[in-house]
């Protein structure tokens, strides 16, 4: 896949990605909590537009049925099982590409929603999962990926979400391969050591002020 073209107006906006598990929420709080940059979050963004009660959950709710609604929910409050979702979009990329047509159109004018909130600010964070995959960088300057070896993702996944080894690998293939993000990323942010090796990488990436060629 050929690189999209870039945002090409004068506001820096990072586009901040990498595989589940890898390390993204660390950079994003050391952009936002260290260096003070204001951060649009896209899980943050599709969360929000699976409230309970929310015009997706009720069309999520009705596609899937019962299965994915919490105990005790009625589906007129249509309050999301996240977990059962989960196990059926991450088993079936058939639901997966439905329950990504629901909920990619909301996430997007989130973003553009916030970056007109944010416009006067010189430097923006997105931090977006999907972002090669939905092709998001064309909303971003420049592309940063939080990088580590296969084995760790897997293994990092399975600790903190409690899966087990068949389950984390679903979630893990239902995203492009770290290598094939590798190769489309400006900054390659290195996870694989110490949490503390990533506070220098980002305090010289961001230093390192990327001149992306305009689109013709």
């Amino acid at each position: 896949m050929a690189d999209l073209p870039r945002w090409p107006g004068p506001q820096r906006r990072i586009g901040l990605t990498g595989g589940i598990a890898t390390g993204k929420s660390s950079v994003a709080r050391l952009l936002e909590q260290v260096h003070g940059l204001p951060l649009v979050d896209a899980d943050l963004l599709a969360r929000a537009a699976l409230a309970p009660g929310s015009a997706a959950a009720r069309t999520v709710a009705d596609h899937f049925g019962p299965v994915v609604l919490a105990p005790g929910t009625g589906p007129n409050e249509a309050r999301l099982d996240r977990a059962a979702l989960g196990r059926i979009v991450f088993g079936e990329p058939t639901a997966r590409a439905w329950l990504e047509q629901v909920v990619h159109p909301i996430v997007r004018h989130g973003f553009e929603q916030g970056l007109a909130n944010l416009v006067q600010k010189p430097t923006v964070v997105l931090v977006v999962p999907l972002l090669f995959e939905a092709g998001l960088e064309t909303l971003c300057s420049e592309t940063w990926l939080v990088d580590c070896d296969d084995d760790q993702q897997l293994a990092r996944l399975m600790a903190r979400d409690g899966l087990d080894e068949a389950d984390a690998r679903s979630r893990l293939t239902a995203q492009w391969p770290l290598a094939r993000k590798r190769a489309l990323a400006d900054v390659v942010l290195d996870n694989r050591g110490a949490p503390g090796a990533l506070a220098p990488q980002v305090r010289h990436a961001l230093d390192d002020v990327i001149s992306m060629p305009l689109p013709t």
